[in-house]
């Protein structure tokens, strides 16, 4: 019996987690199955909606958001709170209980 794969969503915007990965596709091997979200699109200051943007379901064992704008990194991270998904937001300044910003 093999070892339960991980599921890890990637969100970015405009290829600002490509290096990120870039390291999980070659350290991660096979026992990572990853699944990258990328928002080119311009965006305006203010998103009131953001289901145009984000998926309506979100089927992961981590996400990790490399998106720069803060509407859809808020809401992202509200959609993984209600499905108890971690989310690891590398080099935003906010923090909560769902949402791990480590030091960059």
């Amino acid at each position: 019996m093999g070892v339960k794969k991980q599921h890890i969503t990637v969100f970015q915007q405009h290829g600002s987690g490509e290096r990120k990965i870039e390291g999980v596709r070659r350290y991660g091997g096979d026992d990572i199955v990853l699944e990258v979200v990328s928002i080119n699109d311009e965006l305006p200051p203010v998103i009131d909606d953001t289901k145009p943007y984000l998926p309506t379901e979100i089927k992961a064992d981590l996400v990790l958001d490399f998106l720069t704008h803060p509407d859809l990194s808020a809401d992202l991270a509200g959609r993984c709170a209600q499905r108890h998904i971690p989310v690891i937001a590398s080099g935003k300044k906010h923090r909560g209980a769902t949402l791990i910003s480590p030091p960059t």
